[in-house]
């Protein structure tokens, strides 16, 4: 038995003498010193030498370093034992503040058994940063009165560097007039004052530009530079002075804004404008301490204006000038330092009570959303707690105070759920101790939809276009309209408004997808017949009630190229062979015959075009691919043919192009002979013995028939009135219908207008008819049938009677009468 007591109580001296073995290799602190910036890979120590470790035990007991910053900035070699740059090492980046030591702290873990090395690492500060201005240009105004000696506030540099890297001094370029001189503040920083070491003279020299220098004290020395402008005042020679150099003052943290810190007082011996005094801060004031502290510029008041936190500054130094009023200001310096208070150490606390988290977002102002309760475990002052909420102004919400501890939150602006559907209201509890703590505490209150949005859609109007033959049953488009709304207040029905163009419903020519929006032609549309339609879409919701909007739609029938030209000139019967006579003395350049096409489809597709196709003698006729004149292209000699053939192709301009044919058998003769059976005979000249006479009278009908027909054309285009059957007169004796007659029908609901594809093949005809030695008259009639009617009468008789009483009608009127 006490055998095995010492046996025990062995094992617990032992154990004790472990412990505290490691726990003094833990305590032990190994210190190395590099610079910063050294290469990754660079080497730092040998810890296996340092520390009297075996280098093949690193593997073994999984040596590692465990890094007290986030980065790993260094790395073991287990192999060596060596430790190395994992990382460049930026000081200023590892150490923030400006301290003359800086260390980068790790621990070398060793297992079985464990074991804890200190390693600190001491970053030592390398010239790599050079001075800065914050302000590269300063202008500075000096009276001319200005006695030398007087000094005057520039911006400091600032160096990111610390000790002998930082700034070391200043350097001011050449001048007769001034020089600087250095001070050290508190901190061991350089500040430059600019010190006037002569008299001025404005008048000599008005500006004076200077370079300040700041150099650091590395090896080697950087420097940068500010540049100063000086500008020489006039008059007044007295500078405002302070009662102190140095203030000293003491602020509690968390200070309310606007509370009065100090109120600073400056005389100035002048009289009038030269002694009233204006306040501000120096170039060496932080930008931090004006936000938080503001001066009166005229009672040199100094007031707390932001949060003061005793954590972030425990102090906090002004650098304040008074300069006064006059022509020439004059100005004096002193330095005021603040310090903070801390105190207070219990947060508020808030509780939530009836939360009402989902509203309508149309109910009324006043609508409790939750009654919320407030706490604090401090008394007194600090006990007393403020609840407000964060962003007050952009939300329609507000607090209303019901009893001492508790809050009311109430909606105070109208809702919209489609603007914002849920809010996230962070109210604010802040204590009334010094310093003030607070806490934030967050509630979620969602918007619920009702049906107060009609559906939009992305245009009010559209226009689609659709190509002619197209597929009963085509998607045209697709019409979709958008309801912020949600769930049924947003589920859209589309339906077309009923309209009837001639009899006929929109519903029958159009179909549309309630649920999508689809719009599909029922028919196959006809360029010819029907070229657009308007109507109306109309997008309803299903909400209660509903509410609904619509938009116009415009279909838009394009052309294609669907319709064969026709030959109406000259006219033949289906099949034949159109036969003419000329004689063989013709000349060169004689009309033999003009070839007239017509195509029911409208722009490119109605351009008519001829071609030879097939042709006996090429030397000896040509065609005019625009107007279709056949002329001889030269005189008929005896080794020519007396019978030529001509095949003729009339093709539209479409894609692809369609084209028509005609054949023109060409007899020739030694006289011509007038035949009573022919259909078209010229009218004989009234004899006249004054040639002269007859010219004018002959122009002066041509001019009178021409006016009559651009007025008659005029008339109709403009009023459009009904037309009336023309019954035609027999015919005299004299008289013929014309060969060339051509009656035509088109079932077309186009406009007169482009029954003809266009009016070059009027005018065309017009010149060809003319060089006969005829008037041609237009005599267009609104079509019932969509007829048209081509003819060339003599002029004593009237209009024949044709079977389209609706039909347009062209007239030839042969001026022409045989001389004696």
């Amino acid at each position: 038995m006490a055998l095995i007591i010492a046996f025990a109580r062995t094992r617990r001296i032992a154990a004790l003498y472990a412990f505290v073995a490691l726990w003094g290799s833990a305590s032990t602190i190994t210190r190395y010193s590099i610079p910063e910036e050294m290469e990754e890979g660079s080497f730092v120590a040998n810890l296996a030498t340092d520390l009297g470790l075996d280098v093949r035990s690193l593997v073994q007991r999984k040596a590692k370093l465990d890094d007290v910053h986030s980065k790993n900035y260094l790395d073991i070699n287990k192999d060596t034992g060596e430790l190395v740059i994992r990382e460049k090492i930026d000081r200023e980046s590892v150490c923030t503040s400006k301290t003359a030591s800086c260390f980068l702290k790790t621990d070398v873990v060793l297992e079985n058994p464990i074991r804890i090395f200190n390693v600190e690492l001491e970053i030592l500060d390398i010239n790599d940063n050079a001075p800065v201005f914050r302000r590269r240009t300063m202008h500075l105004d000096v009276s001319e009165a200005t006695a030398p000696g007087e000094r005057f506030s520039l911006t400091n540099a600032v160096d990111a560097d610390v000790g002998a890297n930082s700034i070391k001094t200043y350097y001011l370029s050449e001048s007769k007039y001034f020089n600087i001189d250095i001070q050290t503040g508190s901190d061991g920083s350089k500040y430059v004052d600019l010190v006037l070491s002569g008299n001025l003279d404005r008048e000599e020299h008005a500006i004076h530009n200077l370079i300040l220098t700041a150099v650091d004290g590395g090896v080697p020395a950087r420097s940068g530079t500010a540049s100063i402008i000086i500008k020489v005042l006039d008059i007044n020679d007295n500078a405002p002075l302070f009662d102190q150099q140095v203030y000293r003052v003491d602020v509690t943290e968390n200070s309310a804004v606007g509370t009065v810190v100090m109120t600073l007082n400056a005389a100035d011996l002048d009289e009038g404008a030269n002694a009233e005094l204006v306040y501000s801060y120096t170039l060496y004031t932080s930008e931090k301490t004006q936000e938080i502290f503001s001066l009166d510029a005229n009672t040199g008041e100094i007031k707390v204006k932001g949060a003061i936190d005793y954590e972030e500054s425990e102090s906090f130094e002004m650098h304040v000038q008074a300069h006064d009023k006059g022509s020439s200001p004059l100005s004096g310096q002193c330095k005021v330092m603040v310090f903070v208070t801390d105190l207070n150490d219990n947060c508020p606390e808030v509780t939530i009570k009836s939360l009402k988290s989902r509203v309508k977002e149309d109910d009324p102002l006043g609508t409790l959303i939750a009654v919320i309760g407030v706490s604090d475990q401090d008394s007194g002052v600090n006990g007393e707690v403020d609840l407000t909420l964060n962003q007050q102004a952009s939300l329609p919400f507000v607090l209303n105070k019901s009893s001492e501890d508790y809050f009311e939150l109430l909606v105070s602006k109208p809702l919209d759920r489609e603007i914002i559907s849920k809010y996230d209201i962070t109210l604010r509890l802040k204590d009334r101790g010094t310093p003030s703590l607070s806490v934030n505490e967050t509630i979620t209150v969602e918007i619920l939809d009702i049906n107060d949005n009609a559906p939009t859609f992305p245009q009010s109007f559209y226009s689609i276009h659709v190509v002619e033959n197209n597929a009963p049953g085509a998607l045209l488009t697709s019409l979709s309209a958008f309801d912020p709304d949600l769930n049924e207040n947003q589920y859209l029905v589309y339906f077309i408004m009923e309209k009837e163009i001639v009899n006929t419903s929109m519903s029958m020519l159009f179909s549309i997808n309630p649920e999508n929006g689809n719009l599909y032609a029922l028919k196959t549309f006809d360029y010819e017949r029907e070229r657009d339609f308007l109507f109306h879409i109309e997008a309803r919701d299903s909400g209660f009630p509903p509410l609904s909007s619509n938009v116009t739609v415009h279909i838009i029938i394009q052309d294609q190229n669907d319709n064969t030209p026709i030959i109406v000139s000259p006219w033949r019967a289906q099949g034949s062979v159109i036969e003419e006579v000329i004689p063989r003395s013709t000349d060169k350049g004689h009309l033999i015959a003009k070839v007239i096409a017509i195509d029911a489809d409208s722009e490119q597709n109605s351009r008519v075009t001829y071609q030879l196709l097939q042709i006996t003698d090429s030397s000896l006729f040509s065609l005019d691919q625009y107007n279709g004149e056949i002329r001889t292209t030269r005189m008929f000699s005896y080794r020519d043919p007396r019978q030529q053939r001509l095949v003729i192709v009339a093709k539209d301009n479409g894609d692809p192009a369609l084209s028509a044919t005609v054949t023109i058998k060409i007899s020739t003769v030694e006289h011509v002979m007038s035949f009573s059976e022919t259909t078209e005979v010229p009218i004989e000249y009234d004899v006249f013995t004054d040639l002269n006479l007859y010219l004018v009278i002959g122009l002066g009908t041509v001019s009178f028939l021409l006016l009559i027909t651009i007025l008659v054309i005029i008339v109709l285009k403009c009023q459009k009135p009904k037309p009336k059957p023309l019954k035609m007169p027999p015919a005299n004796r004299n008289s013929i219908i014309s060969r060339n007659s051509v009656i035509s029908q088109r079932s077309s609901t186009i406009a007169d207008s482009t029954l003809i594809s266009s009016d070059a093949y009027w005018y065309s005809l017009f010149l060809a008819e003319t060089r006969k030695g005829k008037v041609v008259v237009r005599q267009p009639i609104v079509p019932k049938g969509a007829g048209y009617f081509v003819s060339s009468i003599p002029r004593s008789i009237g209009p024949t009677e044709t079977s389209d009483s609706r039909a347009s009608t062209l007239q030839e009127v042969d001026r022409s009468r045989h001389l004696p």
